[in-house]
């Protein structure tokens, strides 16, 4: 009974000592499982901080070309934005169409002032100042970039091509007029609306409102596609592209109309050696193939090649009337034969534009 007891004494000296190292063993289990759990916050706050500053390092690289691009993308963003709020404004009452036409203007101002302080300090930010002593040369930066021409330096001996001559003049002149358009950005809202309510007391006896055309460059073609479609009751016979390709065919057979028009409107410098045929034939090239604005001289090729009598109508300017020999005279009403078109001198604060003129 003796010898019983002392086995089982013994017997329960071994299990407590097992249970003892298994305890010992399990708390080492848990501290090392615990260990990188606790770590990983600190790591994952290491790599998301990696990331922020690769990301602004990206930011810091983007080069002026770069910033040029994305500034003519979010100008072009914020024009589809206008046109969508116009249109979305054109619903309802006349009383609040009205309403909703002076908040779109004053909405579309405050974005305006914002876009151009948000642009003007990030070209501050790459060193483009237009009131410094290096205008000149961040101006041929800014004239290589809108033509897509890289801003690295060339050697002054290299020979220009006449090709490229034409296209650093236009994107010159597209550079001064932007510059001009943001030197004059805050009087151009208060310009816009006096014109639109001018041009309104124009149109209102006639029955006619403004049908808003996408302003791509392609704003008279795309415009007279509109009415064209509104006098035939249903589709256009012709697109806007083929509407530059009449218009381009129409000048070059008839360049002794054309040419005198053309050399009075395009001034080109003393250094240029190409014949005044060339150069109009140049401009053909462009008017068929490009998104160049169309203006008097297209409007005289389009009259004559549909044969339609076209009347122009403006908030700033007198109406103007051409193809006077296509106009209906049995009677018919100007808006039922007529392409009716209206100009306009500060719309979207770039300028020239062309709308399609329907009925109320």
């Amino acid at each position: 009974m003796v010898s019983l007891d002392g086995h089982i004494i013994l017997f329960l000296v071994m299990m407590i000592g097992f249970l003892c190292f298994f305890i010992k063993m399990f708390s080492l289990i848990l501290k090392i499982r615990v260990s990188p759990m606790e770590d990983t916050p600190e790591i994952e706050a290491k790599s998301h901080e990696e990331v922020i500053l690769d990301k602004t390092a990206e930011k810091k690289q983007e080069t002026l070309d770069e910033v040029l691009s994305r500034h003519r993308k979010e100008i072009s963003q914020l024009q589809k934005k206008e046109v969508e709020m116009k249109k979305a404004a054109a619903r309802g009452s006349k009383a609040e169409q009205k309403a909703k036409k002076k908040q779109v203007e004053e909405e579309v101002s405050q974005l305006s002032a914002k876009l151009k302080e948000k642009q003007a300090k990030e070209l501050a930010a790459l060193g483009y100042n237009s009131g410094n002593g290096n205008e000149k040369s961040n101006l041929d930066s800014l004239v290589k970039a809108i033509a897509g021409v890289s801003v690295t330096s060339q050697p002054e001996h290299t020979k220009v091509s006449k090709a490229k001559q034409r296209r650093d003049k236009k994107a010159q002149q597209e550079v001064e007029r932007e510059q001009r358009i943001q030197a004059e950005q805050s009087d151009i809202i208060s310009d816009r609306e006096i014109e639109n309510e001018k041009l309104e007391r124009k149109l209102k006896p006639l029955g006619l409102t403004v049908c808003e055309i996408k302003p791509d460059g392609h704003c008279l073609y795309r415009a007279v596609e509109d009415q064209l479609a509104l006098l035939s009751g249903g589709s256009s016979p012709y697109t806007y592209q083929e509407l530059r390709e009449m218009v381009a065919t129409y000048m070059r057979k008839h360049t002794s109309d054309f040419l005198p028009f053309f050399l009075s409107e395009n001034l080109i410098g003393s250094d240029s050696d190409e014949s005044p045929a060339q150069k109009f034939e140049n401009y053909c090239k462009e008017v068929e193939s490009t998104a160049i604005w169309g203006g008097q001289l297209e409007l005289g090729a389009l009259t004559h090649c549909l044969k339609k009598h076209i009347m122009i109508f403006s908030g700033s300017f007198p109406d103007v009337e051409m193809g006077k020999e296509y106009k209906p005279d049995d009677g018919t009403s100007l808006s039922n034969s007529s392409i009716m078109l209206s100009y306009h001198k500060h719309a979207f604060g770039l300028g020239e534009h062309y709308n399609s003129l329907v009925p109320t």
